[in-house]
């Protein structure tokens, strides 16, 4: 049994569409969407509406981690614009792209800039998405827990650590336990390009540590410190940013 295991996709339908090749099943742990690319600032909906002069003014706020700054100025750019018609009608551009590029079978779960209410519109009957729940892919059980926990970014799908941790207690047994976000270890969550830990899950490092499922695959860091740590008998790997390599991780048994 072959799967491929992407995140982070960040609007990369051109390499999706060929994500599933040679596979039995393509697994998606999120982030579709692509607000800003900080490593091209002329892609994405942040540039295409305001420019790439302040999407490199924006990033620079918030690589300095002078968050207040750059929400300031994104609340004067979107001043006399309807944001939530706008930002809607540009995601559906992406989704309806990016979910036509899915191969037969998808699983996949919410990363902390998707927008899951719109995910059923598009998701087509060879997309299967979970959030919270398990699936069976040739005989292991893989448990999906989407989005991500509070940040000074203020991303579109965070939630409290509460209802985070009872979307990871529901999964019960699981093989294989995929997240968008990784467990809360300081090699994982720390991100060596924007120099700042993100957001890594207490909850989800109890889970590894308790249900011992042979693989915790997440993404969320895009230039992580370590990419791959071993925590008892539980290999744990960060599948890569798939926007920048085009490249899925195979995972094989």
């Amino acid at each position: 049994m072959r799967v491929h295991v992407v995140s982070d996709v960040h609007g990369n339908s051109r390499d999706l569409a060929r994500a599933g090749d040679g596979a039995d099943a393509l697994v998606c742990l999120g982030d579709l969407l692509l607000f800003l690319d900080y490593a091209d600032h002329s892609r994405g909906i942040f540039p295409e509406l305001f420019g790439v002069e302040n999407a490199d003014l924006i990033v620079e706020l918030r690589t300095a981690r002078r968050f207040t700054e750059a929400r300031e100025l994104s609340a004067r750019l979107w001043a006399g614009v309807d944001r939530k018609a706008t930002v809607e009608a540009a995601v559906r551009r992406q989704y309806a792209e990016l979910f036509a590029a899915f191969p037969t079978p998808t699983y996949a779960t919410y990363g902390n800039v998707d927008m899951p209410p719109l995910w059923p519109e598009y998701a087509g009957d060879g997309t299967t998405v979970l959030d919270g729940e398990t699936a069976d892919i040739g005989g292991l059980r893989f448990g999906f827990v989407g989005g991500g926990l509070p940040s000074p970014m203020r991303t579109p799908y965070e939630i409290d650590e509460e209802t985070y941790a009872a979307k990871i207690a529901a999964l019960g047994e699981v093989d294989v336990l995929c997240s968008h976000i990784p467990p809360e270890v300081p090699e994982l969550c720390y991100d060596t390009v924007a120099r700042r830990f993100e957001r890594g899950s207490a909850a989800l490092l109890e889970a590894v540590r308790t249900i011992r499922p042979r693989f915790h695959l997440f993404g969320h860091v895009h230039q992580p410190l370590e990419r791959r740590m071993r925590i008892g008998r539980t290999e744990c790997v960060n599948v890569g940013h798939f926007n920048h390599t085009g490249t899925p991780w195979v995972l094989e048994w």
